[in-house]
């Protein structure tokens, strides 16, 4: 079984390399690039690294051997794509933080305002921030073409990786919408999860490594009949975190995913279950970006009276047991409990 910690130090090494080598690159546009490219740097850092040890997974699954450095630079590319989602989504869900840190845009701001520039320090950031998205987004395909492998394996892979960068852009908007129309049934909320989430975060990797080892369709069906569940359960964990979470571990501010108004499977249940006082609550509290702690407090009342977060621990419970049943089919068989264990990471985790 592949050691999970010295994969995800290998994929860290294998990004600051490929930054390393864009900043040579760019180094004739001249000094004021630095504080773009430091942002680039800051972003691929952290993490849990499942798209990358996802994909890792599907080589393995998908009758690839070795651990050589094409396999760790092709499953690393995705943590740019991971870092270039995170940018944008910050922008648009106006997160001020992110892994306990400043977000990208409101790291901008906050030093066109120390410097005194002209114009509007927030505009300034949202455009920088804008931009970074799109470099890191550029770096992803790049690191994943130039990874190390034959031009016609990239040309049997490539698909996976576009069909992932499309799913979820249109999830997020499919997000953005729910949260402009107002409340969302759990039917049109867990569609989101598909497409934000569940494809994007473990599907996809899945299938790009197996793609990558030449695996036949029959594989790439046996792990999406175990990467959804996992990746939708992976969400619904996330909404809870979301939520009930400790910024501590998270990095994230306390009931953030109610300020920003965003319309969860979570907050789906809550809704489908309220009395007509308590959706009176949760009307006025969610989607108020001055929500105190005391009025967060009162939200997280009103979800677990209403059996909301019950209900949502049950469908983790549920989504986990068909991925495990999935785990029998005869092309993962071989490889169930590294794919466990994954699984395990990415649902049983506090942040």
């Amino acid at each position: 079984m592949i050691d999970a910690d010295a994969f995800a130090v290998r994929v860290g090494e294998e990004l600051e390399a490929f930054a390393a080598l864009q900043r040579e690159r760019l180094a004739p546009l001249g000094p004021r690039l630095s504080s773009f490219l430091d942002a680039a740097d800051v972003s691929s850092q952290g993490g849990k690294r499942l798209r990358a040890s996802f994909c890792r997974a599907g080589w393995t699954v998908g009758g690839g051997t070795g651990d050589d450095a094409a396999v760790v630079r092709a499953s690393a590319a995705l943590e740019w794509l991971q870092a270039s989602a995170l940018v944008h989504d910050d922008v648009i869900d106006a997160s001020m933080t992110r892994r306990g840190k400043p977000a990208a845009h409101a790291a901008f701001a906050l030093m066109h305002r120390e410097q005194g520039w002209h114009g509007s320090p927030e505009a300034y950031g949202t455009g920088a921030a804008i931009l970074l998205g799109d470099l890191l987004l550029t770096w992803a395909d790049e690191m994943f073409r130039t990874a190390g492998f034959a031009p016609e394996v990239v040309a049997r892979a490539t698909p996976y990786l576009d069909a992932c960068k499309s799913e979820v852009v249109a999830g997020q908007f499919l997000d953005l919408v729910s949260g402009a129309i107002g409340q969302s049934s759990a039917t049109e909320a867990m569609r989101v999860v598909r497409y934000k989430a569940a494809k994007y975060t473990v599907e996809r990797p899945l299938h790009l490594g197996a793609a990558l080892a030449g695996a036949p369709r029959e594989t790439l069906d046996a792990l999406s009949a175990y990467a959804l569940p996992v990746g939708e359960a992976f969400q619904l964990r996330d909404d809870v975190l979301g939520v009930f979470g400790d910024p501590e571990v998270t990095g994230k501010p306390a009931g953030d995913d109610l300020r920003e108004g965003k319309q969860t499977v979570l907050v789906a249940h809550a809704y489908e279950r309220a009395t007509t006082e308590q959706r009176a609550t949760l009307d006025l509290g969610i989607g108020d970006p001055g929500l105190t702690a005391t009025a967060v407090d009162g939200l997280r009342d009103v979800i677990r009276e209403t059996g909301a977060l019950r209900r949502l621990e049950d469908d983790i419970a549920r989504l986990e047991e068909q991925a495990t049943a999935a785990l029998s089919l005869a092309p993962l068989a071989p490889y169930a409990g590294e794919l466990a264990d994954l699984a395990s990471r990415a649902v049983r985790r506090t942040a």
